[in-house]
Formats: C-alpha cells, sequence, structure tokens
C-alpha cells in the first residue's frame, strides 16, 4: 500500500536535511586556505606558494605554527594574525616584506619565534615588537636595517637569540639593547659598522655570543666596551679593518673562550691585550700584518690550547714568546717570514701535537739543531703529527725537508759561527713543563700489552765530569778517565761533508794526518768500544744490567754518544721487540723493573750516534736472564685459584638446582595430563548410565538461553529424577567440541552477562 503525500514530502525533507548535515564541516575544525597544507590542524604550511598577501582562516584559534616563507608579501597589515591568539611559531622570511604595521603582532602574546630575515624591511618601527613579551627567538637578519635604539626592542624581556646580520647598520649608540636582559646570542656581523658607543652593550649581562666580524671598525680602544658582558665566552672581531687595540681591551672578559681577531690590518699588539683573558683556549690572528710579538704578549692565557698565527709577516719569535703556554695542543705559523726559531721554543707546551711551519723562508743551519732534535725526540715518542719544515737556504739545500739531514749538513751561516757551541752541550732532556736543551732526546718509557710495565730507572750521572767540551772547528779534546767515554767534537776535515746515510757500512774516516780517525758508524761503536755486558741482582720483578765502555785515544767520535736498551720475551711467538733510551752522559748501567716473575728475557746494549743506530742486530752485547719465581705471587695465585674454583663449584650448583627444577615441572605437566585424560576416560564411560546431565555439565554456563523442560543430551536417556523449572539447553555441537571440564563452574554466580560473554570467548581461544 502506497503511503500518503504528506508522509512522502516528509521522508523527502529528512533525507535532505541529512545531506546537508554531512556535507557541512564541523564546526570546530579549522578550514585550511586553499593553496596552503595544514597538519594535524595546528600547523598551516604556505611556504614557497606565489602568495602576495597573508592568506585568511576560518577558525584558526589552535593554530601553532604558520609558514609563509618564499612568497611575495609586502606588507603586514594590522589584521593579518589577529586572530591566531595561540600562535607560537611564525615564519615570514625570504618574501619582500617592507613594513610592518604596528599593531601587526598585537594578538600574539604567546609567540615566541619569529623570523622576518631576508625582507626588505628598513627600520624597526618603536612598539611594533612590545606586545611578544614570550618571544625567545628573532631574526631580522639580511634586511635594509640602518638605524636601531632602545626603543626597538622594547618589551622583549624573554629573548634569547637575536639575529641582525646582513644589515646596513652603521653605527650602535647607548644602551641599544638594555631592554634584553635575557639575551645569550647577538649576531651583528656583516654590517657597516664603524662605530661603537662605549655603552653600546649595557644591560648584555647574560650574553655568551657575540659576532661582529665583518664590519668597518678602525680600532677598539675603550675597555668599558666589553665591560657589561662578563659572562661572555664567544667574541669574533675578524674581517674588519682594525689597526691597533687598546691596552686591557678585554680585561673583563674573564669568562672568554673564544677570542677571533683573523683578516684586519693589526701590525702591533702592546704587551698587555690580552691582559684578563686567563679562560680563553682559542686565539686567531691569522692573516694581520704581525711581524713580531712582545715577549709578553701571551703570558696572560694559561689555558690557551689553539692559536693560529699563519698568514702574518713574523720574521722572528722571542724564545719564551710560548713560555706560560703548557696546555697548547694546535699552534700555526703557516705563511710567514721565519728563517730560523731557538730549538727550546716550543719544549714549555707539553700537550703539543699539531704544529704546522709550512710556508716559511727556512735557513737550513747549525740554528736548526735544536728544533729538529726537539722534533726528531717528539716524533718518536708519538706526541707530534709530522710537521714540515722545508729548506730555503742554503741553495744546496733548498727544496730538501730538514728531518731528512743530518746534524753535519746544517753549517754554519756566513754571518753567525757560535750557534754550533751550544749543540755540543749536552744537556738532560726535559720532562714536563721544564726547559729544553739544544740535544732534548727524553727517556722512553715502554710497558708490555698485558698488566706488567717495565720502567727504566737509570742513574742520572755523568760519565766522567769534564773540565772542557770543545766546539766544533776547536783542536781541543776532552781527557778521558779509565771509565769515561772520550767525546772528540773535531769534524771531519772536508768542511759540509755530510754524515753516510747507510749505517750498515763501516766508516773510519781520516782527518788531518796525525790524528785518530773519526768514527761516524754507531756498529763501529759497538765493535769498538762496548763489552762485557753482565746482569746482576735479578729478582722477580727487577733485574740490573750493566756494560762496560773501554778508555780509548782513538779513534775519536763525531757527536754525542748515548746508549739504548732493547729487551724481549724470549721463546714468544709474537716479536716484541721494545726500547729504551738513557740519557746522554749517563753511567753504563740501568735497572728495570716491573718485569714478570718467571719469564726469560733477551737484553741487548748498543750506542746511538746523532740520533742513529746500527741496523744490524747487536748479537755481540746481548744477555739472556730469567727472572725468579714470586714466592707471595704463588700463594696469591692459589688463593685466587681457589676463588674461582669455589666459584666454579657454586655456579655448577646452581645450574644442576636450576635443570633439577625444570625436569620437576616438566615431569609435573606431564603427570598431571595424564591424570586429566585418565578422568576424562572414566567419564566418558560412566556417561552410559541413566544420570542427568546436570550432574556432568554445570547449568551455569556462560552465553546460553535458559529456558524450560528437561535437558537431552546425543546419548538419549532421561534423567530418573524429577527436572529443574529452568536448566540449560545445550546443543551436540557444545558437547562434541568442548570437554566437561572447561565449563566447571568453580566460583559463585553473580557475575553480568558481558562479563560471562569475556570469559567465554577466552576459554574457546584459550589452546
Amino acid at each position: 500500500m502506497e503511503p500518503p503525500r504528506g508522509v512522502r514530502l516528509m521522508r523527502l525533507l529528512l533525507a535532505c536535511c541529512c545531506c546537508a548535515l554531512a556535507v557541512l564541516p564541523p564546526a570546530a575544525e579549522p578550514l585550511c586556505p586553499e593553496p596552503c597544507d595544514c597538519q594535524q590542524q595546528q600547523h598551516l604550511l604556505c611556504t614557497n606558494r606565489g602568495l602576495r598577501t597573508v592568506p585568511k582562516t576560518l577558525e584558526p584559534q589552535d593554530v601553532l605554527t604558520y609558514s609563509l616563507g618564499g612568497n611575495f608579501i609586502a606588507n603586514i597589515s594590522a589584521f593579518d594574525f589577529h586572530r591566531l591568539g595561540a600562535l607560537q611559531r611564525l615564519d615570514l622570511q625570504y618574501n619582500r616584506i617592507r613594513s610592518l604595521h604596528p599593531k601587526a603582532f598585537e594578538r600574539l602574546a604567546r609567540l615566541e619565534e619569529l623570523y622576518l630575515g631576508n625582507n626588505l624591511l628598513v627600520a624597526l618601527a618603536p612598539g611594533t615588537l612590545r606586545p611578544l613579551a614570550k618571544l625567545r627567538i628573532l631574526y631580522v637578519n639580511a634586511n635594509e636595517i640602518n638605524y636601531l635604539n632602545a626603543a626597538s626592542f622594547a618589551g622583549l624581556g624573554s629573548l634569547v637569540k637575536l639575529r641582525l646580520d646582513g644589515n646596513v647598520l652603521g653605527s650602535l649608540g647607548d644602551a641599544t639593547f638594555s631592554g634584553l636582559t635575557n639575551l645569550l646570542y647577538l649576531h651583528l656581523e656583516a654590517n657597516r659598522i664603524r662605530w661603537l658607543s662605549r655603552n653600546a652593550f649595557a644591560g648584555l649581562g647574560k650574553l655568551r655570543f657575540l659576532d661582529l666580524s665583518g664590519n668597518q671598525q678602525t680600532s677598539l680602544r675603550h675597555p668599558e666596551t666589553f665591560r657589561p658582558m662578563r659572562l661572555l665566552s664567544t667574541l669574533l672581531l675578524s674581517g674588519n679593518n682594525m689597526q691597533q687595540l687598546g691596552k686591557g681591551l678585554f680585561q673583563h672578559l674573564s669568562n672568554l673562550v673564544k677570542l677571533s681577531l683573523s683578516g684586519n690590518r693589526l701590525a702591533w699588539l702592546a704587551p698587555e691585550a690580552f691582559v684578563g683573558l686567563g679562560a680563553l683556549k682559542e686565539l686567531r690572528l691569522e692573516g694581520n700584518l704581525l711581524t713580531q710579538l712582545p715577549a709578553t704578549l701571551l703570558q696572560p692565557l694559561r689555558s690557551l690550547e689553539v692559536l693560529d698565527l699563519s698568514h702574518n709577516m713574523l720574521v722572528a719569535l722571542p724564545p719564551a714568546a710560548f713560555g706560560h703556554l703548557h696546555k697548547l695542543r694546535e699552534l700555526s705559523l703557516q705563511e710567514n717570514a721565519l728563517v730560523t726559531v731557538p730549538g727550546d721554543l716550543f719544549a714549555s707546551s707539553p700537550a703539543l701535537y699539531r704544529l704546522d711551519l709550512e710556508g716559511n723562508s727556512w735557513s737550513c743551519d747549525c740554528r736548526l739543531r735544536g728544533l729538529k732534535r726537539w722534533l726528531g725526540s717528539w716524533h718518536s715518542q708519538g706526541r707530534l703529527l709530522t710537521v714540515f719544515v722545508q729548506c730555503r737556504q742554503p741553495p744546496i739545500l733548498a727544496g730538501k725537508y730538514l728531518d731528512y739531514l743530518e746534524d753535519a749538513q746544517l753549517l754554519s751561516p756566513s754571518s753567525d759561527s757560535s750557534c754550533s757551541e751550544r749543540v755540543a752541550s749536552p744537556s738532560p732532556s726535559p720532562r714536563g713543563n721544564t726547559s729544553y736543551s739544544p740535544d732534548p732526546e727524553q727517556e722512553k718509557l715502554s710497558s708490555w700489552p698485558s698488566a706488567s710495565t717495565m720502567q727504566l730507572v737509570a742513574s742520572q750521572k755523568a760519565l766522567a765530569p769534564l773540565s772542557e767540551r770543545g766546539s766544533w772547528g776547536s783542536d781541543t779534546s776532552p781527557t778521558s778517565t779509565t771509565s769515561s767515554l772520550l767525546i772528540s767534537t773535531r769534524p771531519p776535515s772536508l768542511p759540509g761533508a755530510a754524515w753516510p746515510r747507510r749505517a750498515g757500512k763501516h766508516h773510519l774516516v781520516s782527518s788531518v794526518s796525525g790524528t785518530p780517525p773519526l768514527v761516524t758508524d754507531p756498529c763501529d761503536f759497538n765493535k769498538l768500544f762496548l763489552y762485557n755486558l753482565s746482569v746482576n741482582a735479578v729478582s722477580a720483578t727487577a733485574v740490573t744490567v750493566r756494560w762496560g765502555v773501554r778508555p780509548h785515544r782513538s779513534p775519536r767520535l763525531l757527536g754525542p754518544v748515548r746508549f739504548r736498551i732493547l729487551y724481549d720475551r724470549f721463546g714468544a711467538a709474537v716479536k716484541f721487540q721494545r726500547f729504551v733510551y738513557l740519557p746522554e752522559w749517563s753511567e753504563p748501567a740501568a735497572t728495570l723493573q716491573e718485569l714478570l716473575p718467571d719469564t726469560p728475557y733477551l737484553v741487548c746494549v748498543e750506542g746511538v750516534i746523532g740520533g742513529r743506530t746500527c741496523p744490524v742486530a747487536p748479537r755481540d752485547h746481548c744477555a739472556g736472564l730469567v727472572t725468579l719465581p714470586e714466592e707471595d705471587a704463588g700463594a696469591a695465585a692459589a688463593v685466587a685459584g681457589g676463588t674461582r674454583n669455589l666459584d666454579q663449584q657454586l655456579l655448577t650448583l646452581v645450574l644442576l638446582a636450576v635443570n633439577a627444577l625444570l625436569l620437576f615441572l616438566a615431569l609435573a605437566a606431564w603427570a598431571s595430563r595424564l591424570v586429566r585424560k585418565k578422568v576424562l576416560g572414566c567419564r566418558r564411560r560412566k556417561a552410559a548410565s541413566p544420570v542427568h546431565v546436570r550432574q556432568m555439565y554445570s547449568t551455569r554456563r556462560p552465553l546460553r538461553s535458559m529456558g524450560t523442560g528437561v535437558s537431552a543430551d546425543f546419548s538419549g536417556f532421561q534423567s530418573h529424577r524429577p527436572p529443574r523449572s529452568t536448566v540449560c539447553a545445550l546443543s551436540e555441537a557444545d558437547l562434541i567440541e568442548f570437554p566437561c571440564e572447561r565449563f566447571m563452574d568453580s566460583g559463585g554466580g553473580g557475575s553480568s552477562s558481558a562479563r560471562r560473554g569475556e570469559d567465554h570467548l577466552l576459554q574457546r581461544f584459550a589452546d
């Protein structure tokens, strides 16, 4: 039967209303502008969309970030963001913004980040940023701002980072940033600042970073300029036109860590230029016009670690220029006009590992012998990276590197003949911060790869007191005693004769007629002078070795002589040769400590002449030894062994107990399953007797419909007892699929139907 016409109209109206409701968006959901993208209804992304104005949104009260970078927006009106009360981040970079309405940010009280960089702003009108009380980051870089005052940043007490780089600022007046009491980072690089007011940085008591590089300052003279920034840690003044620094300019910056003055026109620095910079760790002075350094210039920089003096015009360095820089790690002196440096110039910096000396006009003469030996000593100890010192003078050595030359090739310059006297005089090698001698071969301590180490305890006594040591070219020679080693300093007969490079060949060079031959080869020295290596005072962890040096009057030796000891665990599968160097002029004896007990060792001794050793193993001067077994060590080993055995026994008992427990659990599970099978079989056999179904299956089963009548099962038996009024109607599928134990209800009634349904599902899928 067709419904009446009124009913049909009513149904049509209801259908239209439902369609209209389905089409309309929810009232609380913001409407994303057409050219933009929205993420999670809180982030509007309108970057690089060709926009010329700020798009409008329907319900923007929940928007947190708004990105409008890379468009063609020229002006910001008073109503562009007035509905974005919850906005926290606003990006307007890379547009064409020339003006900001004074009330453009009036409603953005929650804004924390504002990016206005790379636009065409010429000024920040006073009061424009005042409503942004929570603003923490402000970028106004790469604009055309030429003037700032304190009113420009009024109300920004929470600001942490401010970028003003890349503008056209010409000066900074008094208290320009006085309202930014929480500012930590200030970028003013790449402007045109020529003049800084004495109080330009007043109020910046928390500032940590200040970049003034790439400006046009010619001088900084007033110490009060940086006084308010007592917590400043980084100050960049590179790329200016500064020609001088005032005395004590940085004396108030006691927390400064990095200072850059590179790329200026500094030709001279006052001795007090760096007073107060006790915490400075990095100083960069490269690219200036410095020709010399005052002797006390770097003394206040006791914490300095990195110093760059490259690309200057330094022609000489004071002997104590780096004497107080005990923490210096990196030093660059490349591309200067250095000709020579004292041998102990860098020895007072034990932490130095990177030294750059390239690009100088090095004159490889006897004045560089100290530097050469210091470099060789530190290289052999692995304390210094490779240093390249390329000779330019004399012409015969031009292009060669200092570390490939012998000492005999480093002749005296024509204008100076006294430098060799300092080289011939022996002196002990430095340690730590002590001063450096021209021959600084240090005592080398090697260690085993295991916990045991070997140390050398050598006497520092001289072989014999020498009343006089001759210099190169002198005719005097020191006298020798019975136990002393005669060292002659007479050079070869031919001036400029180099020491032979191949030490495998014996070289006895004849000098002037009537004088004994000159020994230049370490193999000859080992053969002619060393004898009678003996082992004394052997213990479990130490041994003393001694050897003799023949007294002689001929032949003669060239240069200072020292000894080194080779030691190795004898019979070890892997070669483990180590060397211990004795200081010059020490007596021919050494004590090796912290040896391994009951271990065989092979110990050899040989001479070192001019930093060279014989490439042939010194088999004639070797001795074998075996350390004594240590009783205490054996007892400790026994105790340790007993402890280890006890720990192993305890671990074994624990593992056995765990295995027994697991076996017991497995047997219990197997027995339980067997009992369940037997009980189930017994009950199934009893099912043939006329027993009511309710005695076998509980009537309180989940998700079962309750009804009246007698329950019947698939066996066809009826109960001989009178039925109850309500029983559970069981189906044949349930009885066949699920055993009786799954429906036994051990608990009392009272659970809801929903709970019973959940329990039923868990029971059905439990296995």
